[in-house]
């Protein structure tokens, strides 16, 4: 019998590995070395951790919260480092749907999802 949760630790190892980990994990590296695009980023997060915060227990998001969250938005933008950062979270985002996409696979099959 297969034990789903080595299968699932050996998966996280392979991850770690992987070179989209390896070139986000540099890439962040990068911007907490160098002052501005720490700055700018940590405001970022900070700006979407508030508004999903707000959102979650039922507050009022307030015209000048979304100004703030564009004005950060777009400056990390302008941030070479922040933006090459976030292509790597795309890219790693991509490849965990893809692999979402196949362990959901026999769930989908047994239910004959996509099957039509």
């Amino acid at each position: 019998m297969v034990n789903v949760y080595d299968q699932a630790n050996a998966l996280e190892s392979a991850l770690r590995k992987s070179d989209e980990f390896n070139n986000m994990k540099d890439l962040y590296n990068k911007v907490n070395e160098n002052p501005e695009s720490k700055q700018l980023f940590d405001e970022f997060r900070n700006v979407q951790v508030e508004l999903q915060q707000k959102q979650m227990m039922g507050e009022e998001v307030l015209e000048e919260d979304i100004e703030r969250a564009q004005t950060s938005a777009e400056a990390i933008e302008k941030d070479d480092n922040i933006k090459s950062l976030m292509e790597a979270e795309q890219k790693m985002s991509e490849l965990i749907q893809d692999l979402n996409r196949v362990i959901m696979k026999p769930i989908e099959e047994l239910y004959g999802i996509n099957n039509k």
